[in-house]
């Protein structure tokens, strides 16, 4: 038992575990409160999506209806059904994965490469080089877009998948270059140097050693791309056609003077977020960090 005096502050309770180690755990109350607000806000920001798909599947009279219904009660496919008919829709999911893939690779490879001499290699300007890629974060993406169609005018790469690849690959170049110099600034020097020493040459240390022990920070890098380049409007809604459009600017067809098409828009929605998904969980167990610790040791 420990004595305490009035007015000195309250002692959190400590819990004795098997293993002898003494813990300093949450009140109970403490933890009620924390649960409570953690299931609130999880509540709240799933509700806009609940709230998308609530409407993909009900009919037009209960999407237009005065009194909102939380469950649809005549629930249809029809949305779906006209979301994939409407003309474009499948050419435009074909150009937004064509676009992504394309602008994430290419920033795969560069960025690596970069990350790669800025991590590996001292030179002049290296610390001027980091600035700029920090500086270039810091300009909104607005300013750029009337340079930036001039200059794809003057080559000829307006209303085109290519030149929309490029300008993509660029916005996400930044970040996949800072990314991926934390990754290889993290790979111990003396791996590189022990397999020098074993007979390696720069390329088979950066094929054997540098490249696999990079493998989560390209996949991180990869996703973060994906989701860039696959929701970007402003850029192809501007320098593309309808045609040579992705599914980020098909949506917009939906709002017409005439009123808004909530039900196809909602499914639509739905559609364009699946690619998403389905990228993350195909390699969502390739994003942990870590795997080289202790690479070093024994």
């Amino acid at each position: 038992m420990v004595a305490t005096t009035p007015g000195a502050p309250a002692v959190r309770r400590r819990r004795r575990t098997d293993d002898g180690v003494v813990t300093v755990g949450r009140s109970r109350g403490g933890t009620i409160v924390a649960n409570t607000t953690g299931v609130i806000f999880s509540l709240l920001m799933l509700f806009p999506v609940y709230w998308v798909l609530n409407t993909a599947f009900k009919p037009a009279d209960e999407v237009l209806a005065l009194t909102p219904t939380f469950v649809p009660k005549h629930p249809t496919f029809d949305n779906f059904v006209s979301a994939f008919k409407a003309p474009l829709f499948l050419q435009n999911m074909l150009n937004g994965l064509i676009v992504t893939l394309l602008a994430v690779a290419g920033a795969l490879v560069v960025g690596f490469l970069a990350s790669l001499a800025i991590a590996r290699f001292n030179f002049y300007g290296r610390k001027a080089i980091i600035l700029v890629i920090l500086g270039v974060q810091l300009v909104p993406l607005l300013a750029l877009l009337i340079p930036l169609f001039l200059m794809l005018q003057s080559a000829n790469l307006t209303n085109s998948l290519i030149g929309v690849s490029i300008t993509y690959l660029v916005l996400i170049l930044p970040y996949t270059v800072w990314t991926l110099r934390g990754f290889i600034s993290g790979i111990p020097r003396e791996l590189d140097e022990a397999a020098l020493i074993d007979g390696c040459s720069r390329g088979q240390v950066f094929w054997r050693i540098i490249l696999p022990l990079t493998g989560p920070g390209l996949v991180a890098t990869s996703v973060y791309g994906f989701i860039q380049a696959w929701n970007e409007f402003i850029i192809i809604n501007t320098l593309n056609s309808p045609a040579k459009q992705n599914l980020m600017a098909w949506l917009l067809q939906n709002q017409t003077t005439r009123g808004t098409a909530w039900g196809p828009l909602m499914a639509g929605a739905i559609i364009t977020s699946i690619p998403v998904v389905i990228f993350f969980l195909i390699i969502q167990r390739n994003i942990a960090t870590g795997l080289t610790a202790g690479a070093v040791k024994g």
